[in-house]
């Protein structure tokens, strides 16, 4: 129940009315603030200019950049594109126009993908392709009245809190700059910047007298520290040392002069409650209470149930207070945006619409009195993950705790389950239709095309729409461009788009000219993997990268009733197979959303097309992706097929199921370690360079290794809760720690069968276990180098299992 403190803030929020503005008034205020924050016209144009220098150095002098007001956009954000009428062939082409850098780099990539047929993607999924832009005194001409594309809606947003901790944790200021490019050329104006942050905790709370001994307990490592940060554990992985931190904030400094050059809206971090243990012995009378287990095997308090000063407690303001104005004394008056996600899988301790009101209305202060023209953007995956609290009376007390203007959500999973449809638009509240598509960074080719090209659209258009934006919100990049590309360029549609015809133009702009197999087989993911309708989130549970973890003869076949055994498809080949497709809740499962004859059908026509794409990055890419896909999803077949023969006690069928599932993985490494974007080496070896001295090395390197394996915390017979969490398909992970996984595994299998006795499961868990460990806490060097023909191997591959 609410305290006395508590209701007092209450009346008091009650009694003070709050002046609030219309929808569209309130988003236009906060605009031209944000507006009036920008870098000055020459400063953003210099910077465009150096976008296009590090992408196509040969064509500077082919482009004219300038900055123009939102009037000469009709009052909108826009880009517009014109033939320069004094050019030559020594002189600009092509000039561009937008109201800040950001519209300049997106009218260039949207004039390099339209008129020069020219792709940009990241590094690690191929690169950009741009053989295709004619030579400088070349360029294609627009039409003569050339092109103005304005924003339909504010705001394009990218990230996810995790998103630090999965993608961004071992990068340099080298990478960064190459993915604010990548940002600018998207035309994302509101990405989060949430590098650095824990230098600013550690003089915030120096100044409560904490001590930096006490933060030891406090942060975790650099791999973890995105949910040290949102109160979900401490210490784990850590402590930091002051390298770090020291460092981290002169890399935050950088990203945010370059975003801010590009006039861009960085949202920054701010206080959600997360308080060090050592808080409630300097502060007795402070209202913090110890939070719950989040996922630990054995509630182990060196790094379970963290500590969460309650909104309502005075401290809260001032703590928060603090950490505002903390940032902006370091960064400067950057934005007006800040991310706060206190009730993010940490449900308030009731569920009184009045309590929750005094809780949100004590957030926004915090903000507030550090930044008086605050606003709070929050993630709004508490409604979806947390729906049986997050009813309407809960969300409205809320979403309407602020000044209405002063909140952004995030409807952070609309590309499946949108909750401005069953929210009335967030009962009001403006918000950001994302894309999440990715949990844990699992390298698994997925999405729902039809639903990015016609979500964003229906929900701008629907009545009473408070939307002002499209986000990408995945928690790991570096995946399924083809995604990524459609869901940045909705931020600048009016209409949807018809999928089948961009695939197209999206195919010829990839690989840099027009394979009709190639075109066919896009055809083909189109209604297949790239159209999961099923609801389900997709987290990659191959058996491979997510291996059960079960004891198969508990669960005997023989003990289920035929009706609900398990549907079964029927598949001939030369050894006449028969294949799991769906199981009963006895054997366990993995994520399969469309027919894989008709995927392994689209991977052929891909290696038809090879002979003319052999050179290609981005078809290399492209290619591993899809077989490493195509074998994957038959591996998942073959262990089925492998624990079927154990229950029914045929040695025969086991042997050779389970060492053609054993094959598949050494064979997939092969296949992996032929293209540069699928190493574990490149992973290890980023978070070493960032190391300072040999304790920080192994540091860095066991969050790495662990991050991508056990996760968090185990005992000797039971794995992490999370184990598996953010799997990789990489070369090097496969062959050192799947293989061996999934090895030993078989091997007490195999002696159950032999010795006519029930799996060992405890052995096996306490064998594996134990190889887990040792791998985490393992030295030893892997590749950054690719080697072998991937279309060779590739080739090879089809022809073993499929011809």
């Amino acid at each position: 129940m609410p305290n006395f403190k508590t209701q007092l803030l209450i009346l008091i929020l009650v009694l003070v009315p709050i002046v609030s503005l219309s929808e569209p008034e309130a988003v236009e205020a906060l605009l031209r603030r944000l507006d009036s924050k920008r870098s000055s016209a020459s400063v953003q144009e210099a910077a465009a200019k150096a976008v296009l220098e590090r992408l196509l150095p040969n064509h500077v002098d082919s482009f004219e950049f300038k900055i123009v007001t939102k009037e000469a956009c009709g009052g909108q954000s826009c880009f517009l594109l014109h033939n320069n009428k004094l050019s030559g062939r020594q002189g600009p082409e092509i000039e561009i126009k937008g109201t800040t850098a950001v519209e300049i780099a997106s009218g260039l990539h949207w004039y390099l993908k339209y008129w020069c047929g020219a792709h940009v993607s990241w590094d690690k999924t191929g690169g950009v392709q741009v053989v295709s832009i004619p030579k400088p005194g070349s360029l294609p001409r627009v039409r003569d009245e050339g092109l103005k594309i304005q924003r339909p809606i504010p705001w394009n947003y990218y990230q996810n809190v995790v998103t630090s901790s999965y993608s961004f944790v071992w990068w340099d200021w080298e990478r960064w700059q190459k993915e604010i490019d990548w940002m600018a050329l998207q035309g994302i104006n509101l990405p989060l910047a949430f590098t650095g942050q824990e230098s600013i905790w550690q003089k915030v709370f120096m100044d409560f007298n904490i001590s930096k001994e006490d933060l030891n307990d406090f942060f975790g490592g650099p791999a973890f520290l995105a949910w040290a940060r949102m109160g979900n554990l401490h210490a784990w992985g850590g402590p930091l040392s002051q390298n770090w931190l020291d460092q981290q904030l002169v890399l935050q400094k950088q990203i945010l002069t370059r975003m801010l050059e590009l006039g861009m809206t960085p949202v920054l971090p701010s206080f959600s409650g997360n308080v060090p243990a050592a808080l409630k012995k300097i502060y007795p009378s402070a209202n913090i209470t110890r939070l719950g287990d989040w996922n630990t095997v054995n509630r182990d308090p060196r790094w379970c149930c963290t500590y969460l000063l309650d909104p309502s407690d005075t401290l809260f303001v001032e703590i928060g207070t603090a950490f505002i104005r903390r940032q902006v004394e370091e960064y400067g008056d950057v934005t007006d945006i800040y991310n706060c996600d206190t009730f993010n899988e940490n449900s308030p301790p009731t569920n009184d619409p009045a309590y929750i009101s005094s809780l949100g209305a004590a957030v926004y202060k915090a903000m507030s009195k550090g930044d008086k023209d605050a606003v709070w953007l929050m993630q709004g995956w508490l409604f979806y993950s947390d729906s049986s609290f997050w009813k309407p009376p809960q969300m409205k007390a809320l979403l309407h705790s602020v000044p209405f203007g002063k909140m952004i959500v995030l409807d952070l999973f609309a590309d499946v389950k949108p909750i401005w449809r069953t929210s009335s638009q967030f009962y009001g509240t403006p918000y950001i239709w994302c894309l999440l598509h990715n949990f844990g960074g699992n390298i698994e080719m997925y999405g729902i095309l039809d639903a990015v090209s016609s979500g964003p659209v229906d929900a701008r258009t629907s009545e009473n729409s408070t939307m002002v934006g499209v986000g990408m919100c995945m928690e790991g990049i570096e995946h399924n461009p083809v995604i990524y590309e459609l869901t940045s360029e909705m931020a600048f549609r009016s209409e949807k788009v018809q999928v089948q015809d961009w695939l197209k133009t999206y195919s010829r702009r990839r690989y840099g000219k027009t394979v009709h197999q190639v075109e066919a087989a896009w055809e083909i993911l189109h209604h297949t993997i790239y159209n999961c309708t099923d609801g389900i989130a997709d987290h990659n549970t191959d058996f491979i990268v997510k291996f059960p973890d079960w004891d198969p003869s508990s669960n005997p076949i023989s003990n289920v009733t035929k009706q609900n055994q398990m549907q079964m498809l029927s598949v001939l080949d030369r050894k006449r197979r028969v294949l799991l497709q769906e199981t009963s809740a006895h054997l366990p499962q993995a994520h399969l959303w469309y027919s894989t004859q008709e995927v392994v059908n689209a991977l052929r026509l891909f290696l038809d097309g090879g002979n003319d794409l052999s050179g290609s990055l981005t078809y290399r890419y492209d290619l591993v992706d899809l077989t490493r896909q195509v074998l994957s999803k038959l591996a998942n077949q073959v262990y089925a097929d492998a624990v079927i023969a154990y229950q029914g006690r045929d040695v025969k069928a086991y042997s050779l199921h389970s060492q053609n599932f054993v094959q598949l993985i050494k064979d997939i490494d092969v296949l992996l370690a032929s293209d540069d974007n699928f190493l574990l080496g490149t992973w290890l070896e980023s978070a070493k360079k960032l190391a300072a001295n040999p304790t920080e090395r192994r540091q860095y390197e066991w969050n790495a290794r662990t991050q991508v394996t056990m996760w968090f915390d185990n005992t000797k017979t039971n794995q992490s809760q999370l184990h598996d969490y953010a799997n990789k398909f990489w070369s090097g992970l496969l062959g050192s720690y799947y293989l061996p996984r999934a090895s030993t595994y078989f091997s007490y299998l195999s002696k159950s069968l032999r010795d006519n006795k029930d799996f060992e499961v405890e052995e096996w868990r306490k064998e594996w276990i134990s190889l887990s460990n040792g791998w985490q806490a393992g030295t030893e060097l892997y590749p950054v180098k690719a080697k072998g023909d991937a279309l060779a191997i590739s080739r090879a591959l089809y022809k073993k299992y499929f011809s």
